[in-house]
C-alpha cells in the first residue's frame, strides 16, 4: 500500500472539512441508507453531512461441484459525504476479507483487503428520496486490494437507482448498473451488468425489504448469470433518528450464484 492508506485519510479529512464548512441550515432530510440490501438509494445526502455504513460481519458460502468457498467480510465499510444539494461523494472499502476454500486438492485460506471503491451519486430527481427519485452513480475501482482479494486492474461503471412510492406506504426500487470489468484470464476486460428491483416497506421504526438481482458476467472465457432473492430488515431507534441497525439474506436461484450470503450492519449520520 506504500503511503496511499495516508494519503487517503488526508484526503477524508480534507473532505470533511469542506464539506462541513458547508453544512446545510434548513431541516435535515430523512434518513436514506445504502443498507441493507444490494441496490442503492437514489437519495443524498444534505451538504455537510457525512454518513458511515458498516457491516459488523458479512459472511458467504458457496459451493460450485466438488469446491466450497466461504468469504467473511469485516467491517466492511462505506463513507459518503454531502458535497452538493443535489449530490455526494462515495467511498468503499473492506479492511479484512477472509476466503476459505475447500476441495479434493486440500484447504487454503486467502486474507487481505479490499479494493478501493470511488463513487459519485448525483441526483436528477428528488435528492431527498421523496416521491419518484432518480439519480445517477459512475464509479471506479482502484485495484489497491491485496493480490488475490483485489480485481488486480481498473475498473469502474454506472448505476442508475430509481425508487418508486406505491400504494399502502410501499416502495419500489430499481437499480440497473453497466460495469466494465477484469477478464479471469488476467488481460483485457468485458462487460458486467446487473439489476436490483426491489420492494420495501417501513412500519415504525423497522424497515422491511425484498429483491431480486440478476448479474450478466460475460466473460470471454465463460458467461456467467447469478440470481439470488434477498430479504433484508432494519431498525431505527426511536431515540437515534441517525443510526441505523440492519440485517439480512440473499439466497442464491441457480448454481452459479453463491449458495447464500448473509450480513448484519449498522449506518450512522454526523
Amino acid at each position: 500500500m506504500g503511503l496511499f492508506m495516508p494519503r487517503l485519510a488526508l484526503t477524508a479529512a480534507a473532505l470533511l472539512l469542506l464539506v462541513g464548512s458547508a453544512r446545510a441550515e434548513d431541516a435535515p432530510r430523512d434518513f436514506c441508507a445504502n443498507r441493507p440490501g444490494r441496490g442503492s438509494p437514489p437519495c443524498v445526502l444534505d451538504v455537510g453531512r457525512v454518513q458511515l455504513e458498516a457491516s459488523f460481519v458479512d459472511f458467504t458460502h458457496d459451493a460450485q461441484g466438488a469446491s466450497v468457498t466461504d468469504t467473511t467480510l469485516y467491517g466492511d465499510l462505506a463513507a459518503r459525504f454531502g458535497v452538493t444539494p443535489a449530490g455526494e461523494i462515495q467511498l468503499a472499502f473492506s479492511p479484512y476479507v477472509r476466503a476459505r476454500r475447500s476441495d479434493p486438492g486440500g484447504i487454503s485460506t486467502l486474507t487481505g483487503y479490499s479494493d478501493l471503491t470511488l463513487a459519485w451519486r448525483q441526483s436528477l430527481k428528488s435528492p431527498d428520496g421523496s416521491g419518484l427519485s432518480v439519480a445517477v452513480q459512475p464509479f471506479l475501482v482502484a485495484p489497491v486490494g491485496k493480490r488475490g482479494v483485489g480485481a488486480g486492474a481498473w475498473q469502474g461503471g454506472v448505476a442508475a437507482p430509481v425508487s418508486i412510492p406505491l400504494s399502502g406506504g410501499f416502495v419500489l426500487a430499481l437499480t440497473p448498473q453497466l460495469a466494465v470489468v477484469h477478464n479471469s484470464s488476467g488481460s483485457g476486460g468485458h462487460l458486467d451488468a446487473t439489476g436490483v428491483f426491489g420492494i420495501s416497506h417501513a412500519l415504525g421504526p423497522f424497515g422491511l425489504g425484498a429483491e431480486f438481482y440478476v448479474d450478466h458476467d460475460a466473460d470471454p472465457s465463460g458467461h456467467v448469470t447469478q440470481k439470488t432473492f434477498d430479504i433484508s430488515g432494519s431498525w431505527t431507534p426511536k431515540d437515534a433518528k441517525d443510526t441505523q441497525f440492519d440485517l439480512g439474506l440473499n439466497a442464491g436461484l441457480d448454481g452459479q450464484a453463491p449458495g447464500f450470503e448473509v450480513y448484519i450492519g449498522i449506518a450512522h449520520r454526523f
